[in-house]
């Protein structure tokens, strides 16, 4: 679901719905009687008033219209097609010898429709490869753009790794699928100071027109959870839990009317780290080394014309905790996204 503001879209939809229900009842209800014809009128009365309520808020202008506008259509219907996976990579050393290993999760690919009405939107995915039996990696996927704020929410419940292992005098060895499962939440957060003339929705949502280049300072906040669970040899399993705090820039580019190209990057650093080590029966607290970071980049591919809408998006986080001369870990999750849109 995209919307410029989860709550929002979750209650107008929802009041949607019950005026919906309302109105369905009515039409299939006995008139004879006063009081249904009162609800009758009093669902109609409540449905407008909400359709005024969502096309003043769409048409509110609080942004420089020089530099961004809204489409001019009610309805966008968008079909989308996504691409993600995830990396993992650890480096050490353990008695003296230096080890290194990187498991990768098989990629996921799916097609998902969206419904817009005046800023508000649902979507569905599905995955083909789920329906047949032969991926069974679940991942939930949460955004929010608008001018001024907005979010990203991933989850991954991933257990389809491959990937190898090599340690001094061990060389090169290659791990069997399954060994490796991975539960994973990340959240990255954005604040754009010049939310007047750049425009995040423009490049990921499309409920806004980029007209003119523009670029924003943007105040970030990042916030991620894995536990990583390891059953080869001796069981492991590593949990962390880190908050960072950062700031980065955006920059939306116009080259010529109905293009847009957008790229952006928020590095945080890690202010709040827990992470901690379990092999067999023993338990360790891994320190925390400066710096430790969590990143997320953007980038899109837009080009608008007439009703119609076409582009490409992107979206990375990358993450790094511990210390080499101990243990290092890195994650890395990306989203690709092509999408096609009509707006009426």
């Amino acid at each position: 679901m995209k919307s410029e503001g989860f709550a929002t879209a979750v209650g107008s939809w929802r009041r949607v719905f019950l005026m919906a229900v309302m109105l369905h009842a009515c039409a299939v209800a006995d008139f004879s009687l006063s009081t249904s014809r009162f609800s009758c009128l009093n669902a109609q009365s409540l449905l407008k008033r909400l359709d005024r309520m969502l096309t003043t808020r769409y048409n509110k202008v609080n942004y420089d219209t020089a530099y961004i506008m809204r489409p001019n259509t009610k309805w966008t219907i968008t079909a989308r097609m996504n691409v993600s996976g995830m990396a993992i990579e650890s480096k050490g050393i353990d008695n003296g010898h230096h080890y290194q290993g990187r498991s990768e999760a098989n990629n996921k690919a799916t097609l998902s429709m969206g419904v817009s009405y005046q800023g508000v939107a649902l979507g569905l995915a599905l995955n083909p490869a789920q329906l047949i039996g032969k991926y069974h990696d679940y991942e939930l996927n949460l955004n929010s753009y608008s001018n001024k704020f907005g979010f990203d929410v991933i989850y991954q419940d991933a257990k389809n790794f491959s990937g190898w292992y090599e340690q001094d005098g061990m060389g090169h060895l290659d791990l069997p699928d399954g060994l490796l499962e991975a539960q994973t939440l990340n959240l990255n957060a954005y604040y754009a100071f010049n939310g007047r003339r750049f425009s995040y929705p423009a490049a990921f949502s499309q409920s806004y027109i980029q007209r003119r280049s523009a670029g924003s300072l943007l105040l970030a906040a990042s916030y991620m959870r894995q536990r990583t669970t390891l059953d080869w040899e001796v069981w492991q399993q590593l949990k962390m839990t880190n908050v960072g705090l950062g700031a980065g820039y955006g920059y939306n580019y116009v080259p010529r009317q109905g293009w847009l190209l957008h790229i952006s990057a928020l590095p945080t650093f890690i202010v709040y780290s827990k992470t901690s080590m379990t092999v067999g029966d023993d338990r360790m607290s891994l320190r925390y080394h400066f710096p430790e970071t969590i990143i997320t980049a953007r980038g899109a591919v837009v080009r608008n014309w007439g009703n119609k809408f076409l582009g490409l998006s992107m979206v990375y986080t990358y993450t790094n905790i511990g210390d080499k001369a101990d243990l290092a870990v890195e994650n890395a999750k990306w989203r690709i996204r092509a999408f096609f849109g009509l707006r009426i």
